[in-house]
């Protein structure tokens, strides 16, 4: 499994002639590291002397982020298994017209795993960017500067997995399918841009 990979092999992978990983599994990545700090804040907050008040908030907080760092490390591998159906429905047979009819579909099904998975990585990596906010706001000040570096991790793990929806969602016959996912794209990328840039000013403002 990817997961268990040491960095340095991960990113021979990632810079091999190898296509997978590729983008999608480096979107899972970044969430789940902008996810860790923001545990990682957290962690280094609540029961220190100053943040008594804000500990019970932080503990839900690190719970969540807990959630969404390990559901997104599940993602990592997802994104290769997706992108390998794409490539094995490409490489069916296609010599008569039942193969063909065959190959087209399983290639229709693949390209709709291949969307909706980096589709639920995106909404991961915004719930990651949303819980780095009280983090920045009530984290100890000595580590805030990884706050600011969780939500751009995070920001940076979203638009990369809305990359990966637009790739394929251009390939789908299925109207509907695609616009709803093209439309849950839209709606998670929203205020992602602005949420970032207030949260890392924040951050800012207290270095």
């Amino acid at each position: 499994m990817i997961k268990d990979q040491s960095v340095t092999e991960f990113l021979d992978n990632l810079a091999s002639a190898a296509s997978t990983p590729g983008g999608g599994s480096a979107a899972a990545i970044l969430g789940a590291m902008g996810a860790a700090l923001t545990s990682m804040v957290c962690n280094l907050t609540i029961g220190k002397k100053g943040y008594e008040e804000v500990t019970p908030e932080l503990e839900r907080v690190l719970a969540e982020a807990e959630a969404v760092r390990h559901q997104l490390i599940d993602m990592i591998q997802d994104d290769v298994n997706a992108f390998d159906g794409v490539m094995s429905a490409y490489g069916m047979p296609k010599d008569t017209d039942e193969e063909k009819a065959a190959r087209s579909a399983q290639i229709q099904s693949a390209l709709k795993t291949a969307t909706a998975v980096p589709l639920a990585c995106a909404k991961a990596c915004q719930q990651a960017l949303v819980l780095s906010d009280p983090a920045a706001q009530m984290g100890n000040k000595n580590v805030i500067s990884d706050a600011g570096v969780a939500v751009m991790a995070a920001y940076a793990g979203l638009m990369s997995a809305a990359l990966n929806v637009y790739i394929n969602v251009g390939a789908i016959k299925d109207e509907e399918f695609a616009e709803a996912h093209a439309s849950g794209i839209a709606e998670l990328l929203g205020n992602a841009a602005a949420d970032t840039d207030r949260i890392y000013e924040l951050v800012k403002s207290k270095l």
